[in-house]
């Protein structure tokens, strides 16, 4: 490991945000282009985003990034200790959503593997949702 963060901040809104720059800025060490640094912005942004609104739905949880810098890769983790996803397969799918009702895509995992070369998601009903977040740096031509 090369260098590594971490950054932890309760599940509110606002701090997607914070969260956001906070990695763009650790990630920066590694000389991005700015479609790679909005690549992982747009990334953690839905991650955290996922995390405050399905993982608590209430701004007492704490949300936690771990950031490494592996020589031209970055890998994010974003935890937290919410409720879990009970189908990950189901929830990766594109359009699904729990809330039908609310005004939520359903995107924000296929959004998330899109932006970035790898996405690993692994959660526990009742314990919590780990996203890991891969990107090579320098490979967009």
């Amino acid at each position: 490991m090369e260098n590594r963060m971490k950054l932890e901040f309760l599940s509110k809104s606002a701090n997607e945000g914070f969260a956001r720059a906070a990695v763009a800025a650790f990630v920066s060490q590694l000389d991005p282009t700015l479609e790679e640094l909005a690549d992982i912005k747009t990334a953690v942004s839905e991650a955290v985003t996922n995390a405050i609104v399905h993982g608590y739905g209430h701004p007492d949880g704490i949300v936690t990034i771990t950031c490494e810098l592996l020589q031209t890769q970055v890998k994010i983790k974003i935890t937290d200790c919410g409720q879990g996803i009970e189908d990950i397969a189901l929830a990766t799918q594109p359009l699904y959503t729990r809330s039908p009702d609310a005004e939520r895509s359903g995107m924000g995992f296929t959004v998330m593997e899109t932006f970035m070369d790898s996405m690993v998601v692994e959660s526990t009903l009742g314990q919590g949702t780990i996203v890991t977040l891969t990107k090579e740096i320098g490979t967009i031509s």
